[in-house]
């Protein structure tokens, strides 16, 4: 898995903003400033929509406050599925996102996990990190169901801790 000191990897994803659909890498992408990455099982699974996602966009002034000059959303669905979230939630303004169709991003991290239980085979764990100019500064993957220790308030605790 991903660790603090760990540049980010160099992978293919579609990147999914205000702006439109585009193809990306994951390094270029993540590698500039201070950002926060929050991984979630899936668009519209019920945890990722009503508690993680929400609380990122909630807190949106709040980390750029704290310095963060970008928030990334990655989830292992089609970049259609992940437009049709991020628009139906109201996130666009806020948060960018990685579509992260085949799940290459979430094996290259470490943070992949089989949901195969729940009809939904291999997504990422629910985590949040923590990216200074493309190197991992800290990570935070949830060991439980919820969102506790990869939610906004946990990150935005980290990072005045870390001021």
């Amino acid at each position: 898995m991903i660790e603090r000191g760990n540049t980010i990897p160099a992978i293919g994803v579609k990147l999914v903003t205000s702006a439109g659909n585009a193809d990306a890498n994951s390094a270029e992408v993540l590698n500039s400033g201070v950002t926060v990455l929050f991984t979630v099982p899936g668009a519209f699974t019920p945890t990722c929509h009503v508690n993680h996602l929400p609380g990122f966009v909630a807190n949106a002034t709040k980390l750029r406050t704290a310095g963060v000059t970008r928030i990334v959303c990655a989830s292992v669905n089609d970049q259609h599925v992940v437009r049709a979230w991020a628009e139906a939630s109201g996130a666009l303004d806020s948060v960018d996102f990685i579509a992260d169709g085949n799940g290459e991003l979430a094996r290259a991290l470490g943070l992949d996990k089989d949901f195969s239980g729940a009809g939904m085979g291999s997504r990422f764990a629910r985590s949040a990190m923590i990216i200074r100019d493309g190197v991992v500064d800290a990570v935070f993957v949830e060991d439980a169901p919820g969102v506790g220790a990869s939610g906004a308030p946990a990150i935005l605790m980290a990072l005045e801790a870390s001021a």
